[in-house]
């Protein structure tokens, strides 16, 4: 039977573990690959636990739950993502979330992230379903109240801030930030965004709350200064929350998602990483994955150094760059020599044909980038194909259905 993975954690063992996570591809095809790389996987890193997402706006829910289980039957400590958002049994969605835990109890797992969820494709804030949970708090209490002991939980934690408690900075204010907002502080197009020192407070007390309802582990964000990720920890330790923290270590596999991603997220990116992202905006996939492999050996030694009890990958559902780091790390030998990436293609995520802000889209007028997208779906559109006077370009007001994302 699975094991919790705070018991795991806390087994001897020699060296930092490594954990996965993967989501749910949009086609067939994409979840038969996948299900083929996670076998492969597994025999090749021997995660300590495998994590699968639950999609934007409970997006991927039945499919969440499918891979959940399939990890499970086939050797993997399978941590199935749970969230608050979407989902509904006969127009209860308390109901809902009660079935998806028993269903998930009975085909074997025994961990679940417990998690707000982000807001669904077309909406810019989370809302909560009526009569539905308001927040990761409210489902690691259900979990304890209606399971008991039955399952590991683990929670999000946040070293820079969650999004939502992030704040984007007017023109001068940058000089008004402590040091430690400026430690944490992220810069974009010119413009400072960070979690101020009394937010960041709110969100530690916050955190907190969830440890002490029933949280067993803290799974960070993906961060790139591994000075917050420390910081972090520290902070942490300072309030009393005890529990194991484990980084969560994004893999740089190309260009656009790793701006789109830190963008997002407003995650913090070191200059030094900055200025080289941008040296490799129009190199080959093989440069930037040696990059990332590169990046991700220095990160992973600066944490192991530090005293982490392990390595989280979001792997993006690929396995060149993890088993390039995992080499560098000597905890594998030769595996990047033998990584298949030939079905990247059939590997995007459900929902990720959606077009968000920022996403390079195409239509019959040309190429542009989304500057904002309305509540009915309709898209605005800096186009990119034209010049106008003065540098300026053209702006297209697009229906949904017109346009579509670029890959």
């Amino acid at each position: 039977m699975s094991k919790k993975i705070v018991d795991l954690i806390k087994e001897d063992r020699d060296g930092p573990f490594t954990s996965l996570e993967f989501f749910p591809p949009r086609t067939e095809t994409g979840v038969k690959n996948l299900y083929a790389r996670m076998e492969r996987m597994k025999q090749a890193t021997n995660p300590l636990f495998t994590d699968i997402t639950w999609g934007a706006g409970g997006s991927t829910a039945d499919l969440s739950l499918e891979l959940a289980l399939k990890l499970a039957e086939t050797g993997h400590v399978s941590n199935m993502h749970l969230t608050c958002t979407n989902l509904s049994k006969d127009g209860n969605p308390v109901d809902a979330i009660f079935k998806a835990l028993s269903d998930a109890y009975e085909g074997g797992v025994r961990n679940i992230v417990a998690l707000r969820g982000d807001p669904p494709h077309g909406q810019d804030e989370w809302k909560a379903a009526d009569g539905g949970f308001t927040c990761a708090l409210d489902l690691v209490k259900f979990i304890r109240e209606k399971f008991g002991d039955k399952f590991g939980i683990a929670v999000a934690g946040y070293p820079e801030g969650h999004p939502n408690a992030i704040t984007t900075l007017e023109k001068g204010d940058e000089e008004k930030m402590t040091e430690t907002e400026k430690a944490r502080c992220s810069v974009f197009d010119g413009v400072t965004s960070v979690c101020k020192d009394e937010d960041y407070e709110k969100e530690m007390a916050y955190l907190k709350e969830k440890i002490d309802a029933g949280g067993d582990i803290i799974i960070t964000q993906m961060f790139f200064d591994t000075e917050v990720f420390k910081t972090f920890v520290t902070d942490c330790r300072a309030r009393g929350i005890n529990c194991p923290i484990v980084p969560g270590l994004m893999c740089i596999n190309n260009y656009g998602g790793f701006k789109k991603m830190t963008k997002f997220c407003k995650s913090r990116v070191p200059k030094a990483l900055e200025e080289k992202m941008e040296s490799l905006k129009d190199a080959e996939d093989a440069a930037l994955k040696a990059f990332g492999i590169e990046f991700g050996v220095q990160v992973c030694k600066d944490l192991i150094e530090s005293g982490v009890d392990g390595l989280h990958f979001y792997t993006l559902n690929l396995e060149k760059v993890v088993y390039g780091i995992l080499d560098g790390l000597g905890l594998s030998k030769n595996l990047s020599e033998k990584s298949n990436e030939s079905d990247a293609s059939t590997m995007a995520a459900v929902g990720s044909a959606w077009a968000r802000v920022g996403d390079p889209v195409k239509s019959i007028y040309g190429t542009g980038v989304v500057q904002d997208i309305r509540a009915d779906g309709a898209a605005v559109i800096h186009m990119d194909k034209w010049k106008l006077a003065f540098g300026q370009t053209p702006v297209a007001y697009l229906q949904k259905g017109t346009y579509s994302k670029v890959f």
